[in-house]
């Protein structure tokens, strides 16, 4: 007898369920205006640009002239030179010409100025308007509605209809 009361109780229930469902249907309405929703959005992009800039930088100094002028100016000293001052004048032969030679060939050696590049880069703003929906006013059976849709729907819009007992 219990078990009788509780399968009409779930018979009962099951077709009140039924018959709610039955009640929400779709139809269509009439669409009256459709007015789209912007927002500002920010894509920033990086602009790059290589720049060169000078750069100085010292060349090698040669010591060839110095080598070439102390023994040319040795040899010089030493057939100046007579006795006893032939090597104090071979001496300062040989450091005058080494001095000599040095300023000869390095004279025009200074600082030599090359080209660097150099990438600078900014980050530069890119603003762009985009829909993020749609402000859409509908009428159904003589009311008129608004809702917010994340499309446009066109002259006419499917809308659910529920129908409930007071």
């Amino acid at each position: 007898m219990m078990m009788r009361t509780g399968l009409l109780a779930t018979l009962a229930c099951l077709g009140t369920l039924s018959v709610a469902h039955a009640a929400d249907y779709e139809d269509f309405a009439r669409v009256l205006s459709v007015t789209p929703q912007y927002e500002q959005v920010n894509y920033p992009q990086q602009e790059c640009r290589t720049e060169y800039v000078p750069v100085q930088r010292q060349q090698q100094r040669g010591a060839g002239g110095s080598l070439i002028g102390g023994i040319a100016g040795g040899i010089i000293g030493n057939q100046v030179g007579g006795g006893s001052g032939r090597a104090v004048a071979t001496a300062a032969g040989a450091i005058t010409g080494a001095i000599v030679g040095d300023r000869l060939e390095n004279n025009d050696r200074g600082a030599v100025v090359d080209q660097q590049p150099v990438r600078q880069c900014r980050t530069i703003d890119n603003w762009q308007s985009r829909a993020n929906g749609y402000v859409v006013t509908y009428e159904y059976h003589g009311h008129t509605y608004t809702s917010v849709m994340p499309y446009d729907p066109g002259e006419r819009m499917r809308v659910r209809v529920s129908v409930m007992p007071r």
